[in-house]
């Protein structure tokens, strides 16, 4: 039997045969070709404006980093600006056109292929750790390097317990603070060198040369080049920058965890190898979550709100998922399928808590569960006898 057909007891979702999981698919195709073929101008205008959007909110919190400094209320209006400002071109503006979502306008500017964002991480790096690697294998344990906490977080009994994981939720909080830095690392898989001694200094070392040049340059550009270029204001710039960047590391990781290690993300340990494009749907929507809320959540994750939308439709603009997603919804209760949806606080605390339940070996996990279950059921017995 397939990988995708196979469902964990663990699992919310409904067993399905072959022949439903086939149906199943078929439903899907149709939302993303129906949405495909209604692409146009409407698409066009509203990838251009976020463009324009990002342009003008750097430009105008940059001037008031670099000539208001000094002024708190102007500093902390041109920080908070400069950090939204790089939210949106990370998130719906540049993740969006490097999956090639746009690339039907014959923009060579907006398109996938040539694209690079203003982080850390290179383009070629990112499409092929995320393009490629998590899109291809999503949640298929020992593939997909995302469910693997990035090699620095336990996420599921799948993953040998080491002492180190005892820290899982600090480090949760960690690589937050230093998100566009983990995404550039990841295709080097550092956890090879520091903890399984399966690769060598020398081997990243070579492997990092694109990497260290864009480190180089924005490193350059946020903390040495527009810091000069502000002569007296230098401090209160090198600052906006800091913590700039840390609002737009802290919001796109904090959108990304909630769309792929909730409790109910399911981890997939079966072999694809002979998976359909059917099966390859339904693992999409087992292992990805989504969270709600208004227009303005929804702009300023880049659309990963509806993160089961977007893996199943990776290479549609995000900002159809929105009118996607009830229909999305409505084949997953006809088959039976869990569609994983919580207020974003829910999905946060949610996330959190599976770190925490995976930061202990399993057998100490278990013992605390027997052990509630336990003293749940002395104290029911205990009311049930004064009843």
């Amino acid at each position: 039997m397939n990988m995708a057909v196979e469902i964990k007891a663990t699992s919310k979702s409904a067993h399905l045969t072959p022949e439903q999981t086939e149906a199943f698919g078929r439903r899907i195709e149709e939302i993303r070709l129906e949405v495909m073929k209604d692409l146009g101008e409407e698409d066009s205008k509203y990838i251009y404006k976020v463009r324009n959007f990002v342009r003008y909110t750097e430009i105008a919190s940059r001037g008031m980093l670099m000539f208001g400094g000094w002024i708190p209320p102007v500093w902390l209006l041109g920080t908070a600006m400069l950090g939204v400002s790089k939210i949106v071109e990370n998130m719906e503006l540049g993740h969006n056109v490097m999956h090639g979502q746009f690339d039907w306008l014959n923009d060579p500017t907006l398109n996938g292929a040539t694209y690079d964002w203003d982080t850390v991480c290179t383009g070629e790096d990112w499409k092929y750790t995320h393009n490629y690697k998590h899109h291809t294998y999503t949640n298929v344990f020992g593939m997909d390097h995302d469910i693997s906490g990035y090699g620095v977080m336990r996420m599921s009994r799948e993953q040998k317990w080491e002492p180190r994981f005892l820290f899982n939720v600090p480090m949760g909080f960690v690589l937050s603070t230093g998100f566009e830095w983990l995404l550039a690392l990841q295709r080097l898989e550092m956890e090879k060198v520091l903890f399984d001694g399966t690769k060598t200094w020398k081997e990243v070392y070579v492997e990092s040369k694109n990497l260290r040049k864009k480190m180089v340059r924005q490193f350059g550009k946020d903390y040495v080049l527009f810091p000069l270029i502000a002569g007296p204001m230098f401090l209160p710039v090198l600052a906006g920058n800091f913590f700039a960047n840390l609002i737009r590391n802290y919001w796109a990781s904090t959108v990304i965890y909630c769309g792929h290690f909730t409790e109910d993300s399911e981890i997939i340990t079966d072999n694809i190898d002979n998976e359909t494009k059917a099966e390859w749907y339904l693992r999409q929507i087992r292992g990805s979550a989504n969270f709600t809320g208004g227009k303005i959540m929804h702009f300023l994750s880049g659309n990963l709100s509806h993160q089961i939308e977007h893996h199943l439709f990776p290479d549609v603009p995000a900002n159809r998922y929105q009118e996607m997603a009830p229909k999305v919804r409505e084949v997953c209760a006809e088959f039976g399928q869990q569609y994983n949806t919580a207020p974003f606080g829910s999905q946060i605390l949610s996330v959190y808590k599976r770190l925490a339940v995976h930061s202990l070996p399993d057998n100490v996990v278990d013992r605390l569960v027997a052990t509630k279950r336990t003293f749940v059921e002395a104290v029911k017995g205990m009311f049930g006898k004064v009843a």
